[in-house]
């Protein structure tokens, strides 16, 4: 253990107890936060980030030394685990091969995967009951290089009309980086393909709304002053980051639940480990909602149908299932 790293402390997480290694370790060098502050950040959020995460196979993204340093992603989950972290099991079909994931239950679980130097927390869009029936539609606003902050905004802003149209609720937080992140809760009736040809009949709605939007199928034909609603993060194993992660930058940004009307007025800079906890404070979780808001996807699902009538068929994804660590 590096001499300035500290001597390992015992926190106390609801009725469970974490032994955290090398609490002093920087993590984050812009204003020197800790694995210690990481633990205290997510035990600050727990409700709001166990809600994000619970039950759901879940990736890693792990930085040992800091997130400077080498980033591991981790399906399988760390050895050396208690016997209260649970796990689910998710199959890669071509590899012939299993994970065995993390699957939170309780603020401890996400701590003790502090101590096993997670930076990062990216769910499947589905639960260990049935692994293969997502219930959660992710609208992902990607800018690409030369977009601007003030174009997701915009883009978000067309997302929002068009599900008040619907009758769908969604539920908006920052991506911890450039985009913003919209998430839908949905019956866990259909599988991945079809959510995703839900999400891509979605995406087009936005596209004819909103010159903004490029939904070219390559990253290098798009126009790169616009944004990209990614419909691809609802296929298979394709995880994001949840509300509350941290991400792995130097300031310790934070994908961060906002209001609809928060948007026009934010900078995803303002979210990070050291603002976060006192605003969740205040407002508690803006998604403790999301539950009970459910949309059903049929509606897209027949837009999809018209879309591919007009010679409009989502893109065919290769088999992407990739090898379990």
């Amino acid at each position: 253990m590096a001499r300035d790293a500290g001597e390992p402390v015992e926190l106390t997480i609801g009725d469970r107890v974490v032994r955290l290694s090398s609490p002093d370790r920087v993590y984050f060098p812009e204003r020197g936060e800790t694995k210690r502050d990481l633990a205290a950040y997510y035990t600050a959020v727990g409700d709001g980030v166990v809600r994000a995460l619970r039950d759901r196979p879940c990736m890693l993204h792990r930085f040992p030394t800091g997130v400077t340093g080498e980033k591991v992603h981790q399906k399988r989950l760390p050895r050396g685990a208690p016997d209260w972290v649970r796990t689910v099991r998710v199959t890669f079909p071509r590899y012939n091969r299993t994970a065995d994931e993390l699957c939170v239950t309780h603020p401890a679980d996400v701590v003790w995967a502090v101590q096993m130097s997670t930076v990062e927390f990216h769910p499947w869009n589905s639960r260990a009951a049935d692994v293969e029936s997502p219930d959660e539609w992710r609208i992902d606003l990607d800018p690409m290089p030369q977009a601007s902050w003030t174009d997701v905004r915009r883009v978000a802003g067309v997302v929002r009309e068009v599900l008040d149209e619907l009758g769908a609720t969604g539920f908006p937080k920052t991506s911890g980086g450039s985009g913003l992140h919209v998430y839908v809760r949905i019956p866990p009736d259909h599988g991945f393909a079809d959510v995703r040809r839900a999400a891509h009949a979605f995406a087009r709605e936005v596209e004819r709304r909103c010159d903004r939007v490029d939904l070219s199928w390559w990253r290098k034909d798009r126009d790169p002053s616009t944004v990209f609603v990614d419909y691809n993060q609802n296929a298979r194993d394709h995880t994001i980051a949840c509300a509350y992660s941290v991400r792995g930058t130097p300031d310790a940004r934070v994908s961060t639940p906002v209001t609809w009307d928060e948007i026009d007025d934010c900078e995803p800079r303002d979210f990070t480990i050291a603002t976060v906890p006192a605003r969740y404070a205040e407002l508690g979780d803006l998604h403790a909602g999301i539950d009970e808001a459910v949309f059903g996807i049929e509606p897209l699902l027949e837009w999809a149908a018209r879309d591919e009538r007009d010679g409009a068929a989502t893109p065919d994804l290769p088999d992407l299932d990739a090898g379990a660590r």
